[in-house]
């Protein structure tokens, strides 16, 4: 039977956060949650983040105490000649995080991300396979 390998919820994000910088007063900046697609396969979960614009380098994941963390930041790249019309990409710092069932292979966690889409696929653990137990006589 194949059990479902859920997510266990996510978390709220706090529409903005206090950043210190040395030398600097505490700015608050504004957090946005990019959208993700989850999906089961026979072999785990398979996670998409939507990230438009966003680097590698922009970008940071975390798997820690079955909590698996997205954020980084957004930089805006406009043509030094150009002034915004219209804008419907988020800028800025953005974080999603999930509770992950313990069906998670965390040491397997693989993470690509091609063209501004972030795939993520968890798969699943190994399970113990059963076994027969000899019972002695005592």
């Amino acid at each position: 039977m194949n059990e479902p390998l859920p997510v266990s919820r996510t978390e709220e994000t706090p529409t903005t956060v206090s950043i210190t910088a040395p030398g600097l007063p505490e700015a608050p900046r504004l957090l946005f949650n990019p959208p993700i697609d989850i999906y089961e396969t026979a072999d785990g979960l398979v996670l998409y983040a939507d990230l438009p614009g966003v680097t590698v380098e922009g970008l940071e994941l975390q798997v820690q105490d079955n909590r698996l963390t997205l954020f980084g930041r957004v930089q805006r790249r406009d043509p030094d000649d150009a002034a915004i019309l219209h804008q419907e990409y988020q800028v800025g710092d953005f974080l999603r995080s999930f509770i992950l069932s313990d069906e998670v292979d965390h040491e397997r966690i693989h993470a690509k991300l091609t063209n501004g889409v972030l795939r993520v696929e968890l798969p699943k653990a190994p399970r113990a396979k059963p076994r027969r137990i000899e019972v002695s006589k005592e």
